[in-house]
């Protein structure tokens, strides 16, 4: 690793937290002076092991970087400034696991930073002093696990039903919330509600989220842009929706697009679709 690009590592879990954690990741960059893009994303809780900064949102306004903070629901795109060294290790979390660990209505919190010792505790600080001592990323996930396990609330049967159901629809990519409605044993009004909770919008925006992002996704890998277009009213329309998303223009998404993007647009189901979820998700 060196000051010339940023080093990044990630493992998807397996066991009990698989249901919660989509990654665990670890950041590092040692440039003095750090800028950029962060897509759309679920919540994520990040451990700040070395620098400071700050994030800004897709209205415009700012906030500062915490030791531990705890990310909401992206509603668009995200920049940041960080003077470095600037080393992170984070956690991003699946819907269920933003229910179950943090337990706040997800689009009551989106596009903000919370406090993640207000949160989880002052145990959260503890826990940071301990990854700060420690290099490896499977290390760091060790320290974790049990403080996560310790936090986990129940999930009641019908809003997993949800969860899946909305797995189901973005990958099916027809189009219409009117698909979702007839995956899910509930009605709209309830449907849309759980929505706003647990993935931060209402259907028609994760609708338009699950689009964009699977456009970006094609042209990275080489799709030609106008048929990565075809869900779209036209071209133009793409484009910026595919920038409202990802803070990229198909031609930055090819030229200079930010590495860690790059790193979630190589796989279609890494950090856009969940895995399939266990039967119980208990704690």
């Amino acid at each position: 690793m060196s000051a010339a690009g940023p080093d990044i590592e990630f493992y998807q879990p397996t066991g009990a937290l698989m249901p919660f954690v989509e990654s665990f990741y670890l950041f590092r960059y040692d440039a003095a002076s750090i800028d950029g893009v962060e897509r759309v994303d679920m919540g994520q809780i990040r451990f700040m092991l070395k620098g400071e900064g700050v994030l800004t949102f897709p209205d415009g306004h700012s906030e500062p970087s915490l030791p531990v903070m705890v990310n909401g629901a992206g509603t668009g795109a995200a920049s940041y400034h960080v003077d470095g060294p600037f080393h992170c290790f984070g956690v991003s979390l699946r819907a269920i696991g933003w229910k179950a660990l943090i337990g706040l209505p997800a689009h009551e919190v989106a596009d903000s930073i919370l406090n993640g010792a207000d949160v989880f505790g002052p145990e959260a600080l503890a826990i940071l002093e301990t990854l700060r001592g420690l290099t490896r990323l499977d290390e760091m996930i060790a320290a974790v696990e049990p403080f996560l396990l310790a936090r986990r609330r129940k999930v009641p049967p019908a809003h997993l039903a949800l969860a899946r159901a909305v797995r189901e629809w973005a990958a099916s990519g027809e189009p219409g919330i009117d698909a979702l409605y007839r995956l899910v044993p509930m009605g709209p009004r309830q449907a849309t509600r759980l929505c706003n909770e647990y993935f931060g919008g209402p259907p028609k925006h994760l609708e338009r989220k699950f689009r964009a992002i699977r456009a970006a996704m094609q042209i990275y890998q080489g799709v030609d842009p106008r048929e990565a277009a075809e869900p779209f009213a036209d071209q133009p329309h793409m484009i910026k929706e595919i920038k409202h998303f990802t803070g990229h223009t198909p031609t930055t998404l090819k030229a200079g697009i930010d590495p860690v993007l790059a790193v979630t647009l190589d796989n279609e189901t890494f950090h856009f679709l969940p895995d399939v979820i266990p039967e119980s998700v208990d704690g």
